[in-house]
């Protein structure tokens, strides 16, 4: 493995000169911004290709045939559904039985497009929270530019409109939950006193209906350096309990229950717990590191355990602690969920999917596998809190998705909806390889490629790795239009970071270890190469928000192992994150930069620091929203400037101007820029690219 030795240009001693494109909405950076789109949608739109590309995503993106994918509740099932009709979306209801035909019978509930054109506003929707016990009042959560701030309203949805004098907040991070009828559980982020330093709720707060917002009573708080606060209302049988929590960083948290006096009691489990739920007065938790119980009991990550929670509530105490599933080699936990009666365990088994369901009867637990296809993908789509109803998904990067429902806590399954497929698999196979990453860690990946290749063909590498989230293998329609039907090649990676093994899998690569995901990144790069999949040139990596840092790290590391590098609304700027809020969310995966110890490590790898103009850069492209309000914009276009400046001229800059971090909202500029990316990354990787007209 190569790398450049050359060293980066000194931000330290001539400061930073691209600053002022940290300002979001400024006129000077929004001039650039524009500017910069031009050339791009010249480029890669102007492209002989891009039209067809375009209409091809679009279609599949918005297909009339696509699974509506839906959660049943008190004998219908809820759906959110785009088309080419509908762009901005439906919130519609049909009942269970209709759900499982050809042709449901929908109910339209909320018209997003309707409502923007009486409003002037491009609502998005972002779920609804329905009181029990009928589930008909609801507060609606709607962002007015895709990104995570959302605006609140009370809806009736048997009436279907908007509640007049109803419960009603501006749009804001905060969270909102029913403790009754007339009483709003709210995470309060509207004033800066209510926000962490993240930009979180900070405070807890009870609104009482005919109240203003301003006059709802705090009842609990967390420290202005903690990552936020949140309440919600838990279910057990009949049992109603109110759970608060303090939410330290994205790996830490204390967990309360309000009990009827108003006290406001910390359940003593560990910081690090995780994969909590409550189910017949268990319970049930993990740990992320090993902890020793009161009881003795030795908890180990990717374990599940369980106490007797009423026990708990009358005594203080936990009682004895259940071991509900051991550890094993390899298998970690994707995720809990329960119906009335059971509790589901969602696997991940060597990067395979599987389920096992649980019973609690006669003060003892058992489990079983649910039947469901192996091999692929399997999760839970939705398991009916208050009934018997759950689905779950199957997919694999050759078989489309499809939903297996059961109306009897899993014991009776039926196939209710498939997508229909979307390019011919027939030539493809999809395999997995390990690679030897520079520790000797063996690092995963899977290849989709057709079954006769004979030599090296453009490659997609896509990669992620942080905050304990798992890459896993996936139909996706547009990639095998738009990318493996044209005899393209397509790689996932999944390198350390992310949750694919479990906690140990992630903590191997936080915080001053995150170059070890670097170096799998890379391993795996080469493996590719080495096993005559891909050439250098023919290779192409592709990476958002966290998966954004991975790409740009590995830009400015190994340019010489990649022939095109797509960075998507990413983190680049390492040693200023912090300051772009919400940035100081992050500091338990990354570090804090205003740290020395913590700033040497992020200096030694921060893409934005690392941007050299002797280095041979392969074609990049980078690519934001102004409404993203998770990760700045400022990152990215920084970072193209950065590197035009330094004379990398195939350098490609697009910012969105709506849409968000995960790009929410009308699926028309989602498709454009899924166009542009193939587009982009087919002439990059090309068997003569410097034939190929480029941006000066």
């Amino acid at each position: 493995m190569t790398s450049s030795t050359t060293k980066a240009q000194p931000f330290q001693k001539t400061g930073d000169p691209f600053l002022w494109l940290e300002d979001r909405t400024s006129k000077q950076s929004l001039d650039w911004v524009h500017r910069q789109n031009e050339v791009t949608v010249a480029e890669l739109q102007g492209d002989p290709s891009y039209q067809a590309s375009f209409q091809t995503a679009l279609d599949l993106m918005t297909a009339e045939d696509n699974i509506a994918v839906g959660a049943a509740i008190a004998g219908h099932v809820y759906n959110f559904w785009q088309d080419k009709t509908n762009a901005l979306g439906l919130w519609r209801r049909t009942t269970v039985a209709s759900y499982k035909t050809d042709k449901p019978d929908w109910e339209t509930i909320i018209d997003f497009d309707q409502l923007a054109a009486e409003e002037g506003i491009k609502w998005v929707f972002g779920g609804a929270v329905r009181l029990y016990p009928d589930f008909n009042r609801c507060l609606v959560s709607m962002s007015p530019d895709g990104g995570d701030a959302s605006a609140m309203r009370e809806f009736d949805i048997a009436a279907k409109s908007f509640v007049e004098g109803g419960f009603q907040a501006p749009a804001s991070k905060s969270g909102f939950g029913w403790l009754d009828e007339d009483t709003v559980i709210v995470s309060a982020a509207f004033e800066e006193a209510d926000k962490t330093e993240s930009g979180y709720p900070r405070v807890v707060k009870l609104w009482k209906r005919g109240t203003r917002l301003e006059e709802a009573t705090p009842i609990f708080e967390a420290e202005i350096e903690d990552l936020a606060v949140g309440a919600g209302v838990e279910f057990d049988g009949e049992k109603r309990h109110v759970f608060l929590a303090r939410t330290l960083n994205f790996f830490a948290s204390h967990s309360f229950l309000r009990l009827p006096s108003g006290e406001n009691r910390r359940i003593p489990l560990p910081d690090d717990v995780t994969d909590t739920s409550l189910f017949r007065d268990q319970l049930v938790f993990g740990v992320r590191t090993p902890w020793t119980a009161p009881d003795g009991t030795a908890c180990q990550p990717d374990g599940l355990y369980s106490f007797d929670f009423a026990h708990w509530i009358e005594n203080g105490d936990f009682g004895a602690i259940e071991t509900l599933l051991a550890p094993a080699h390899r298998v970690s936990i994707a995720g809990l969920a329960r119906t009335q009666d059971r509790l589901f365990i969602s696997l991940m088994d060597n990067v395979r999917g599987k389920v096992l369901v649980c019973e609690r009867e006669r003060g003892a637990w058992s489990l079983k596998p649910v039947v469901l296809p192996e091999n692929g993908t399997v999760g839970i789509s939705h398991a009916e809190h208050f009934g018997s109803t759950v689905s779950f998904s199957f997919t694999d990067f050759l078989t489309p998705s499809s939903i297996i429902w059961s109306d009897d806590n899993g014991e009776t399954l039926a196939t209710v909806k498939s997508q229909p497929a979307r390019f011919d698999a027939s030539p493809l196979i999809s395999e997995q390889f390990e690679a030897r990453s520079k520790d000797g860690t063996m690092i995963p990946y899977f290849v989709v490629r057709r079954r006769d290749q004979n030599g090296p063909v453009p490659t997609l590498l896509y990669g992620y790795g942080g905050f304990e989230v798992p890459l896993l293998p996936g139909y996706a329609g547009v990639r095998g239009r738009l990318w493996l039907e044209k005899g393209n090649a397509y790689a996932q990676a999944c390198i350390r970071g992310g949750g694919e093994f479990g906690p140990a899998w992630h903590q191997a690569a936080l915080k001053g270890k995150r170059q070890n995901g670097f170096d799998d990144f890379s391993a795996v790069a080469e493996d590719v190469v080495r096993r005559g999949i891909a050439t250098a040139q023919s290779l192409g990596i592709q990476g958002g928000s966290n998966g954004g840092l991975l790409t740009g790290a590995s830009l400015t590391q190994h340019p010489e192992l990649f022939g095109a590098v797509i960075i998507e609304v990413p983190l680049l700027d390492m040693l200023r994150y912090t300051e772009l809020p919400p940035g100081a969310s992050w500091m338990a995966e990354y570090g804090d930069p205003s740290k020395p110890e913590d700033a040497k490590w992020l200096s030694a790898y921060s893409p934005y620091q690392h941007v050299k103009a002797d280095a041979a850069y392969p074609p990049v492209l980078l690519t934001t929203s102004t409404a993203d309000d998770r990760v700045h914009p400022g990152h990215a276009r920084k970072m193209a400037a950065r590197l035009q400046e330094a004379g990398h001229g195939k350098t490609l800059f697009f910012e969105e101007t709506e849409g968000g971090h995960g790009g929410r909202g009308d699926r028309r500029p989602q498709a454009a820029q899924t166009a542009m990316k193939y587009v982009f990354l087919q002439r990059a990787l090309a068997e003569k690219p410097d034939l190929i007209p480029w941006h000066p």
